[in-house]
């Protein structure tokens, strides 16, 4: 039987952690709200503007325009979004583990730079050789999410995109949890550059003969980069928003099991302490039993 300060001491520490665990979990609930109206309103105009934008370039010379370029993919960019912080179960580590598959597998032989946004990620990557490589990429990227606004997305993809019209890279994709509700990230894995074209029905608006003023590739080189920066933008904010929806999901779980192991705690201090009482009404039952001898 455990020692009755032993148990104490661990039922003070449960009970210390179920606390903190608890007021974590609060205090993610309040910041998910506001992330997730953020990221519901941002997404069908991103969705919307990336389709636009796809069937107008469909219809242009891809030699005349610097995004939508397909020459050989040798360099490849793969920007890992993810948390400056931990305690949030999985998030982080799915982020990276989607990358080294992508490294190992769909970009074998090719050479591929990691830009991270997120301090794990750049922990997980820094000392590799993959570690950001083109000069004219952002740097100090994981101080966006301190101030997380379109200004300062918007300032990083235009470095990215004067990286990729620089041809530094042939390719750039991104990854990073899709949230999906406060329970479920879903890794999701994004080209960003060059422009792909989506498939698109016959009736789709997008499709139809329209009249551009003042002509079609003067409007594709103003929405690029509106597009690119929103894209990016809308990734951010879905991987900040279900940084908080599994922080809070993580510890609710972790005040959850600190509940139970503080009544097992309980439960073997209440026993211990009987046994003790039994143990000392033994004793001095046997010690008055032994003075009548």
């Amino acid at each position: 039987m455990a020692n009755l300060k032993e148990v104490r001491n661990r039922i003070t520490s449960v009970n210390n952690t179920m606390q903190i665990t608890s007021a974590m979990k609060m205090v993610s609930a309040a910041k998910l709200r506001k992330a997730q109206d953020a990221v519901t309103q941002m997404r069908p105009y991103s969705l919307k503007l990336q389709e636009i934008l796809s069937g107008l370039s469909s219809g242009l010379d891809t030699s005349e325009n610097t995004f939508s370029r397909n020459n050989n993919i040798n360099n490849v960019l793969i920007i890992a979004i993810t948390s400056n912080r931990g305690l949030c179960g999985g998030f982080n580590s799915q982020v990276i583990k989607r990358t080294h598959h992508m490294i190992q597998n769909e970009y074998a032989g090719n050479n591929v730079t990691i830009l991270a946004f997120g301090k794990k990620a750049a922990d997980a990557f820094r000392k590799t050789e993959y570690f950001i490589k083109g000069t004219l990429l952002p740097r100090h990227t994981s101080e966006i999410f301190d101030n997380l606004d379109f200004e300062h997305a918007a300032a990083a993809a235009t470095k990215i995109m004067d990286s990729f019209a620089a041809k530094q890279f042939d390719k750039v994709v991104l990854v990073y949890n899709h949230f999906k509700n406060a329970a479920t990230q879903l890794v999701q894995e994004e080209q960003f550059l060059p422009i792909a074209t989506i498939q698109t029905s016959e009736n789709t608006a997008i499709n139809q003969d329209y009249i551009f003023e003042p002509n079609q590739a003067e409007i594709v080189h103003d929405l690029i980069p509106k597009s690119l920066k929103t894209q990016l933008y809308k990734a951010l904010l879905d991987s900040f928003a279900g940084e908080h929806g599994a922080r809070m999901t993580a510890m609710h779980k972790a005040t959850d099991n600190a509940s139970d192991m503080l009544k097992d705690l309980k439960l073997t201090y209440n026993k211990a302490r009987q046994a003790a009482i039994t143990t000392e009404i033994l004793e001095i039952v046997g010690g008055a039993e032994a003075l009548k001898a």
